[in-house]
């Protein structure tokens, strides 16, 4: 990438004309774009190139966005990745996320509003350089959280101790978790915090790495994520509970 590049982006778009517009309109805004015209392609250019973010479109030949987008989360679990699709309906819309969608579009859209879009993404997902005194170890319950690491370990008094290497979206939220061990964690301060808005898509997004959460934390029974309705969740160790 040149100096003066905002960011590189792999853009997959089977209908070619289109393709090319949003291609040209996203260079002339200092982007780097590779166009990729199907999935099977998308994906070799994902594996040959080091991209900042991903734009797939859903409903493609050969291979859709979806399969796309959960092949790239299985090689990349931090990449940015934004579906355009022309379908409204909340299954689909979830479907993106539980893949690990960051953003989710629909066609018609306006070409401005997707590039202040990609441009919130980027900002929110720039590798920061943790400050030494917010590098901070946790102990939940029978589990060790070592946060700058992101890996999560559980004590069961031997060898072989289930480890886990947490996305960063996961470490930020179990951190919030840890501040905030048996008080509320609103979904309004975790929304504007990690995902850096609180609207009905990013909840959505939230959920799902709630639902990653308790499965981590499954292995100690004393520790469980509630729902607070209307409100956000609450990590309790059950027996310090009132």
């Amino acid at each position: 990438m040149s100096g003066t590049t905002r960011g590189n982006i792999l853009l997959v778009e089977d209908d070619q004309n289109f393709g090319d517009v949003l291609r040209s309109y996203l260079e002339m805004n200092d982007y780097d774009v590779t166009l990729a015209n199907d999935g099977i392609k998308g994906m070799e250019a994902f594996n040959r190139g080091d991209f900042d973010l991903c734009i797939l479109d859903v409903m493609m030949p050969r291979k859709d966005g979806f399969t796309v987008g959960r092949e790239i989360r299985e090689k990349n679990q931090e990449v940015p990745i934004i579906f355009l699709t022309a379908k409204t309906l909340k299954e689909d819309v979830l479907q993106g996320f539980k893949i690990g969608a960051d953003d989710y579009i629909t066609k018609p859209f306006n070409s401005e509003e997707l590039l202040f879009r990609i441009g919130a993404i980027l900002k929110r997902t720039k590798p920061k350089e943790e400050p030494k005194e917010e590098a901070r170890e946790y102990f939940i319950g029978k589990y060790h959280f070592n946060y700058p690491l992101r890996i999560l370990t559980f004590d069961k008094g031997g060898v072989n101790e289930p480890q886990y290497k947490l996305s960063p979206k996961e470490a930020s939220l179990l951190k919030m978790f840890a501040l905030k061990m048996n008080d509320v964690l609103t979904r309004s301060e975790a929304l504007t915090k990690i995902w850096g808005e609180d609207n009905y898509f990013t909840a959505r997004s939230m959920d799902v790495f709630v639902t990653k959460l308790r499965k981590y934390l499954v292995e100690d029974d004393n520790l469980e994520i509630v729902n607070i309705h209307g409100n956000g969740f609450q990590l309790l160790e059950k027996d310090k509970a009132v």
